[in-house]
């Protein structure tokens, strides 16, 4: 089934809501087109286009609860699948913490959709892996990877007036390139919502080169180091503490941002100054819906942190009339303020430290801190008298993202990218960073 236009989407969403007999009535329906193209050991081992859409219906009476869904959209299904969600509504018990649907928001529409990434083709996904295979095979290395792309819509409405529409693109791409021999490892992500701004030969020829100056790893002591963190290994660190910006979480002690007696953090200053994060729906490089899903509230530009001080925390519709705060649509996207400054330079300032491409497997060890473990991957180096000595063999690492950006000694230019223990977009800076803790070594590569 092809993506709904707003109008196609309006009628069906309108029709949705005249049938429902409950005291609200919340309606979401998405749809996407997704092509995928995925290679192993230099050759293209799948390759697939996925159509999907879906809607889902929410009726409530009272303060009890129903939610359906289903994939055919004439007029009996429709009806069909109000009565379901009425019908589970009514056997469920009531939510102490059910909050009414919103009244009608006004969404500023932003910049999610590009046709030329909609217009993506197997052609173009098999150029893609091309670039990679050939060029690993020059090299005589070997290369896995996986590219992704949508193109998809999303729409909200609820008996109160709301509606949104709004389609939106990306692509994902990652791939990890290896020596015949197993002993040279290297690795890069891309993730864009504007197919322009991605460049599949220079993506790839990042992993090539990592692989091919990762060989003959030298092992190097455990213990603190100077760091420099890529922006990809830097996002999935943060991606950990961001998750626990939530309101309630601190108020009620269950995170890194709770009072010692009770209450949170907010107006502290926990970080270097240098740290500036807000979220913006309009950012020109990470723009995401102008809503919340989960509450269909519009969301603002609002700073998370400033000046290393908390700013901002997130207030679900229930904890926010509890404590007496307003709620507003809940972050879409993560943006931190780095420099100009590529890695490279980062790099030639540096006396002597450690270079890490990518951070993996990591785990919470302890959430009061945000304390996590992880393994160095892919192309890990020495750096000495701002040049790249060695490769060197990876490390497991302990560290809290919190005390990480309080060791900042430089920021470089920030990144986009999706982390893989993130809700967010991501638009994060590579750093340096001092002190941080590799607990011991790692064999894998």
């Amino acid at each position: 089934m092809k993506n709904l236009s707003q109008d196609e989407a309006k009628r069906i969403s309108d029709k949705v809501l005249s049938f429902s007999k409950g005291d609200q009535c919340e309606v979401n329906i998405t749809g996407s087109r997704k092509g995928n193209i995925r290679y192993a050991r230099n050759a293209v081992s799948t390759a697939g286009l996925i159509e999907d859409t879906q809607l889902s219906v929410s009726v409530a009476f009272g303060k009890k609860q129903g939610t359906a869904t289903i994939n055919e959209f004439d007029d009996k299904s429709l009806e069909k699948v109000v009565r379901r969600a009425e019908d589970l509504a009514r056997l469920a018990p009531e939510n102490p913490e059910f909050m009414p649907t919103p009244t009608k928001q006004e969404y500023k529409a932003s910049q999610t959709f590009f046709q030329k990434t909609a217009d993506i083709d197997p052609e173009f996904r098999a150029q893609v892996a091309a670039y990679s295979i050939e060029n690993s095979k020059k090299n005589k290395l070997v290369a896995a990877g996986f590219f992704s792309d949508s193109s998809q819509f999303t729409t909200i409405a609820n008996s109160n007036g709301v509606f949104g529409y709004q389609q939106d693109t990306g692509l994902d791409f990652t791939v990890t390139v290896r020596t015949e021999d197993g002993r040279g490892s290297g690795w890069v992500k891309r993730s864009v919502g504007d197919v322009s701004k991605f460049d599949a030969r220079e993506a790839s020829n990042v992993a090539i080169e990592k692989a091919l100056r990762s060989v003959e790893a030298k092992a190097l002591e455990p213990g603190r180091y100077t760091v420099i963190l890529e922006p990809a290994a830097t996002s999935d660190l943060l991606a950990f503490m961001f998750n626990g910006f939530d309101a309630r979480q601190a108020d009620e002690g269950r995170s890194f941002l709770s009072k010692k007696g009770g209450g949170n953090r907010m107006g502290e200053k926990l970080f270097d100054e240098q740290v500036n994060v807000w979220a913006d729906p309009w950012d020109k490089d990470v723009a995401v819906l102008p809503w919340d899903g989960q509450n269909m509230l519009a969301r603002e530009r609002q700073d998370i942190i400033k000046g290393g001080k908390i700013a901002n925390l997130d207030y679900s519709t229930y904890w926010a009339k509890k404590q007496g705060k307003r709620a507003v649509g809940a972050p879409g996207n993560i943006i931190m303020a780095g420099t100009n400054k590529s890695t490279e330079e980062l790099i030639a300032n540096t006396k002597k430290g450690v270079l890490v491409t990518r951070t993996w497997y990591i785990r919470m060890v302890d959430p009061q801190s945000v304390l996590l473990t992880g393994l160095t991957r892919d192309g890990t180096f020495y750096i000495e008298n701002g040049k790249i000595k060695h490769p060197i063999k990876n490390f497991r690492f302990n560290e809290s993202p919190v005390t990480m950006l309080n060791n900042i000694e430089e920021l470089g230019r920030p990144e986009i990218l999706s982390g893989d223990e993130s809700q967010f977009q991501l638009l994060i800076p590579a750093m340096r960073v001092r002190d941080f803790n590799f607990t011991s070594l790692s064999d894998a590569v």
